[in-house]
């Protein structure tokens, strides 16, 4: 008679192997239907494994929570516009260093080679992203040197980029999403190997565009998607990425204004249980700005100009060894991890500009900017693409021309009464001047009389407006609004630029400290870094409340 020897850890891995079966069949069950979830034979498809949003390139996580915002410890400036309120932000990431010429130039060489600048159709995609090396010079200053050099020489790689305006940052922030989606459908097998290279290397006519993916995925890469895709999803029931897959990032972005301040200030570095210790005037601590540290005393933290004619400090001594910008990372990280939070270049961000920030309003991821859009339907009931000739153009103030829209890309129109009909909270597409001083929140508001006809005295925001037209021969003419009835230079197109930079003194490293600058400008001392909203938990570890 044969005898059997019982092995527990036969036993342990046969019950594990159970017990993990079970779960993972309970996880696949739909509690509302009892019906399976991600069968082979069809039916509800879901990632039922997600954990947690994975970190995207060049990013760095940020714990979202509460703050005052506007605290700043000197206002000689007398702006009245640092009025502190009290906000939350939820969690988001942020680009470790500011975007370097390298990553610029990265985005330029990919838009020359896919929408060539001599062919008529795409002359002005390139043009219009191209930053504007001319910011470098000075009436009475010789800076040929970076007019030349400061984008394109390989000894700036690592530079920030300026010459830069808000709208390039910001369609620039739309072309590293696609890119960055496109690698991660590429490594999860929706799409073939390699196939991010394919528009590049010509091989096929349109390109990638996450948006037109998720809505119209046969219209990627100029209708040849189905040659593009990943060999392990051509038989599955999930041929195609959806939001509900898990696989597709969200949108890397300009980040608000409050998110930008949260994050300069690092508070989280004088957290102590749920309190702050003491107040912070710089993104380090301390109220000077040179290190105490034994091993770097005396060496400046940030960036920036000293003093009159000191933007270095004397050679061979121990000061910020810059005298225009420096190579990201030369100085300490602020306690979340990002480098030059304060000096270096100052850096745009996505809110319209106005002196008082309104926390009555709301006080939970504040944000003035909002201009709702949705996706254009054809006559045929489906999604509109944006071929080669519907390319559409914007022409700047200054006269420059940028692309609004690229090939591949779905068009998008303002949500109308339709999507409006009895909200509450939102009644229109363009919200930049909800509650500062519009038609209906003006004290010289008239019920009976159109916003033209309101005297120029007599507006709230009275700005310049400059206007740029073309001729019957499609010359542009340049209009100047030199009028002397006007009374601010605040309007829906001038954004919010925050931190110091080597231009500046010290009193600009403050993290609240605010200025503001039309959106079509560029300058030398102004460069951007992007981020990206957090979906799913507020914190990437379990807490106590001890905690």
């Amino acid at each position: 008679m044969k005898k059997y020897l019982f092995n527990p850890y036969v036993l342990c891995l046969v019950a594990f192997a159970s017990f993990t079966s079970c779960k993972n069949s309970d996880k696949n069950t739909s509690r509302a239907t009892g019906w399976q979830i991600n069968s082979k034979e069809g039916g509800f498809q879901y990632n039922t494994n997600f954990k947690e949003q994975e970190t995207a390139p060049g990013l760095v996580f940020l714990e979202g929570g509460t703050f005052t915002r506007g605290k700043v410890q000197d206002d000689v400036m007398h702006d009245w516009n640092n009025t502190p309120t009290q906000q939350h932000v939820q969690s988001f990431y942020m680009d470790e260093t500011e975007v370097t010429n390298k990553m610029y130039m990265e985005y330029l060489d990919y838009l020359k080679s896919v929408y060539p600048p001599d062919d008529p159709a795409y002359a002005n995609i390139y043009k219009g992203a191209l930053p504007d090396t001319l910011v470098w010079r000075n009436r009475l200053g010789y800076n040929e040197v970076m007019t030349n050099n400061y984008l394109r020489h390989p000894a700036y790689a690592e530079y920030p980029v300026v010459g830069v305006n808000w709208v390039q940052a910001v369609q620039f922030s739309e072309w590293r999403t696609d890119r960055v989606n496109e690698l991660m459908l590429e490594r999860e097998g929706y799409l073939a190997k390699n196939s991010k290279y394919a528009v590049v290397n010509g091989e096929t006519e349109g390109g990638f565009s996450t948006e037109t993916y998720l809505n119209s995925p046969e219209n990627i890469y100029g209708g040849q998607i189905d040659s593009l895709q990943g060999k392990a999803k051509r038989d599955s029931t999930n041929v195609f990425a959806k939001r509900s897959s898990g696989v597709i990032m969200p949108s890397y972005r300009l980040p608000t204004e409050t998110e930008w301040e949260y994050a300069a200030a690092a508070l989280v570095g004088t957290r102590e249980y749920n309190n702050y210790r003491g107040r912070k005037k710089y993104p380090w601590e301390g109220e000077y700005t040179r290190s105490g540290k034994r091993k770097t005393r005396g060496d400046q933290l940030a960036n920036f100009k000293q003093g009159k004619g000191d933007y270095g400090g004397i050679a061979g001594w121990s000061d910020d060894s810059a005298d225009i910008t420096a190579q990201v990372k030369s100085y300490p990280p602020n306690d979340w991890g990002l480098y030059d939070m304060a000096g270096n270049v100052a850096e745009w961000v996505a809110d319209v500009y106005r002196p008082i920030v309104d926390d009555e309003a709301n006080d939970f991821n504040y944000y003035r900017g909002n201009v709702y859009m949705k996706t254009a339907i054809g006559e045929d009931g489906r999604v509109e693409v944006v071929g080669r000739e519907g390319i559409r153009y914007d022409t700047l103030a200054n006269g420059k021309i940028v692309a609004r829209d690229l090939p591949g890309e779905i068009a998008m129109v303002p949500v109308d009464q339709n999507d409006t009909y009895l909200r509450t909270n939102f009644d229109v597409s363009d919200n930049r001047n909800y509650r500062d001083g519009d038609k209906g929140s003006t004290r010289y508001y008239d019920m009976f009389s159109e916003e033209e006809n309101i005297e120029d005295g007599k507006r709230m925001y009275n700005a310049p407006k400059n206007q740029v037209q073309r001729d019957s021969l499609g010359n542009l003419i340049k209009q100047i609004d030199d009028s002397n009835t006007r009374t601010t230079l605040i309007n829906d197109d001038v954004r919010v630029y925050k931190g110091g930079s080597w231009k500046d003194r010290a009193y600009w490293l403050d993290p609240a400290q605010r200025r503001y600058l039309p959106q079509y400008m560029a300058t030398d001392y102004i460069g951007f870094r992007c981020a990206m909203s957090r979906v799913g938990s507020k914190a990437k570890e379990k807490k106590t409340p001890r905690h």
